[in-house]
């Protein structure tokens, strides 16, 4: 068989039309050690701080010691296939998650990838999980509330537009469950939530997925979910890449709500990740940037000035204690950063509190300005009724004789304390939590047993929603108590029909008595 000239001639001639003159160059480096979730490589002399890079299987990297000799990287993702010797390549972007609303009501890993079996999330935009915090004049006072549903913080910790407000406490004292409850509330008020889950055991973020799917609340919210089978690094990045989904709406002029849940095994992550990349260790072996690890974060939490669009990011970050000490290192970095706490006390818990709320640890240091007027009005004194109760019911129990006034001040905190009590995932309207909180204040539950209170909010939420569904809804539209007496009328007509448990026994007894006689 012979080969023509011509035909080969013509060949090459086709390949030397198709080819174009490009030069690849990608900067490459060889990895020198790999070990517990980070990576050293040399020959990468121009990569940034926080880059990615990507190893030969695929897996990527974030560029974090950037030394004379070599690079520190932390591998995002599982080491275990990388070896001495694989070579790394700079991509040239610094570390970024996909963003949108295309981003709702999935559950996905630090990574913006999707971890709830639900396919693709169809959406080109990303952003940096690193950041710069608005500045002074980017940003405008908090004057907006943000409610909870949870009747003793909006009362006495409110929590407005934009602030960060820290729940602190032991473990097992219900801070997930007001994370929770507060994203449940959100529902119909325009405000997009992000629940971001740092070391939990992947169970115990399927029970809170699964919650917020019940409520309804699971179709706009983001869960960022960094589980505790995960490596260092991917627990140390899931809030930065939650506060960086927060932002593309925070800047297009949306509200958003940020859950850290919680900072304390953020901060754990990130020592080990510290100290495996030989970083000089501080107190309690963190290392010494430990404190501006949670303060640039928790600064990207926000109420935007109208020139920004006036959109706005509240936080609420969320530190476990030890045996309730708020002083340990940690703890006392994140309070320093925020606008207030929520201290849940560990006491209360088990004595049959919740939630758990510790009214005289418990501030808000701005949320004030933000709290409905009606609100304001009703809650004045309820702090101060707490507090002496509190003192006296310590005193009251070595002694039995007590003056009038004592006892009416014992009564009054005791129904105070109850009315305050509220179950698990049954957030509150404010017009409901005003309605409640002005019958304690004015007296009208004196002479309610406290046995019967929670039976006496839950008719009188039925009753005014039945016959006075106006007075509702002008509180909740003007925010003030109504200037009339309406409200105290209102209040009136309903206890007349409201019956104690000891009342409708005897009503029953006397029943059948009469049918027994007849």
């Amino acid at each position: 068989m012979s080969i023509k000239t011509e035909e080969i001639s013509s060949l090459i001639k086709k390949q030397l039309a198709g080819y174009e003159d490009q030069i690849s160059v990608a900067e490459t480096g060889t990895v020198t050690y790999v070990g517990d979730g980070v990576a050293r490589a040399d020959g990468l002399e121009n990569a940034m701080s926080g880059e990615l890079l990507e190893f030969s299987n695929g897996v990527y990297g974030m560029a974090q010691n950037l030394e004379s000799n070599d690079v520190g990287i932390v591998v995002l993702g599982d080491f275990t296939g990388i070896r001495e010797g694989d070579t790394v390549k700079r991509t040239g972007r610094i570390m970024e998650v996909p963003v949108g609303d295309a981003m709702l009501g999935r559950v996905v890993d630090s990574l913006g990838r999707p971890i709830d079996g639900l396919g693709e999330i169809k959406t080109t935009k990303t952003r940096p999980i690193e950041k710069k915090a608005p500045g002074v004049m980017q940003r405008k006072s908090v004057s907006v509330p943000l409610q909870t549903g949870i009747k003793v913080i909006d009362a006495l910790v409110p929590i407005g537009r934009g602030q960060r407000e820290l729940i602190i406490g032991d473990r097992k004292t219900g801070k997930t469950a007001i994370a929770l409850d507060t994203i449940i509330n959100q529902k119909d008020t325009g405000v997009i939530c992000i629940y971001v889950a740092i070391g939990q055991k992947e169970s115990t973020v399927r029970s809170a997925v699964e919650t917020l799917r019940k409520y309804g609340a699971l179709d706009y919210t983001i869960v960022v979910s960094a589980s505790a089978s995960n490596p260092a690094p991917m627990l140390w990045i899931a809030p930065y890449a939650g506060a960086a989904m927060g932002e593309e709406f925070m800047y297009n002029g949306k509200d958003v709500l940020i859950v850290y849940d919680d900072l304390s095994k953020q901060a754990d992550a990130y020592r080990e990740l510290s100290l495996i990349l030989r970083r000089p260790p501080g107190r309690e072996a963190y290392p010494g940037d430990i404190f501006y690890t949670h303060s640039r974060l928790l600064e990207r939490a926000a109420r935007l000035s109208d020139d920004m669009g006036g959109g706005s990011m509240t936080a609420l970050p969320i530190i476990q204690t030890q045996a309730g000490d708020v002083s340990a290192y940690i703890p006392t970095n994140v309070i320093s950063i925020t606008d207030g706490q929520i201290f849940l006390n560990s006491d209360s818990f088990y004595a049959g509190q919740r939630p758990a709320i510790d009214a005289g640890t418990s501030v808000s240091r701005v949320g004030g300005d933000a709290q409905v007027k009606a609100m304001k009005k009703v809650a004045g004194t309820l702090r101060l009724d707490i507090a002496s109760y509190n003192e006296l019911a310590s005193f009251a129990q070595f002694g039995s004789d007590l003056d009038a006034a004592t006892k009416a001040r014992l009564d009054r905190g005791e129904r105070t304390m109850e009315v305050l009590k509220q179950g698990l995932h049954s957030p509150e309207t404010v017009e409901e939590q005003v309605g409640i909180l002005f019958a304690l204040s004015h007296g009208y539950l004196d002479d309610v047993p406290v046995a019967d209170l929670q039976q006496f909010e839950s008719d009188l939420k039925s009753f005014m929603h039945a016959n006075h569904q106006d007075i509702y809804d002008d509180i909740k539209k003007t925010g003030q108590l109504p200037k009339d007496d309406s409200l105290d009328k209102a209040i009136k007509e309903f206890k007349q029909t409201f019956q104690t448990s000891d009342q409708k026994k005897a009503a029953k007894d006397d029943q059948q008595k009469a049918d027994t006689n007849k």
